[in-house]
């Protein structure tokens, strides 16, 4: 999907600016898409990219038992070997008999799928959703909103702040 704002480097990379306001809404969407794949007895926030989007999610869904799992694969841009760095309490495992059935996974991208991989081996029966998919990780989610092509970078709010831009025939991007 190719979206208004996105805009090409000049590396041939696209970029994908993401205002607040548009990912509180696809958020929501989110939500609703979800509302009909329930009911969730908890969420599981994959951070730190997921706990925007699990907040709203949970908020919206009227779930209350939050937890996350703490996997790291980014060093800003680029991607490398994910770790734990925390792992799912086994209370939340063990819902609906183990393995995570009735939980629901929520994080903001499915890149290459490295991460997601990782966190289902956590919870193989959990629901996994995400805002944004790629078509590498696309597989491994069950729910998303927008897919964005492969070589398409995602600036989400949290990593920008407002700044002048010069006009494309100025030299601007």
């Amino acid at each position: 999907m190719v979206s208004a704002n996105e805009e090409t480097s000049s590396g041939g990379e696209k970029h994908f600016p993401v205002s607040w306001d548009e990912f509180h809404r696809d958020a929501r969407a989110l939500a609703w898409r979800l509302s009909s794949a329930g009911p969730f007895k908890a969420i599981v926030a994959v951070t730190r990219g997921g706990l925007v989007p699990a907040a709203i999610v949970a908020r919206e869904l009227d779930i209350r038992l939050i937890e996350s799992v703490c996997v790291a694969s980014y060093n800003h841009q680029t991607q490398s070997e994910v770790k734990v760095l925390k792992s799912v309490a086994d209370n939340i495992i063990n819902i609906g008999g183990g393995a995570g059935e009735g939980v629901l996974i929520v994080d903001d991208l499915v890149d290459t799928g490295s991460t997601a991989r990782v966190v289902r081996e956590l919870l193989p029966r959990a629901h996994f959703a995400t805002v944004f998919a790629k078509p590498k990780g696309r597989p491994l989610v069950d729910t998303f909103i927008t897919e964005v092509s492969q070589d398409t970078w995602i600036f989400f709010p949290w990593d920008t702040g407002l700044a002048f831009r010069p006009p494309i025939r100025k030299g601007g991007e």
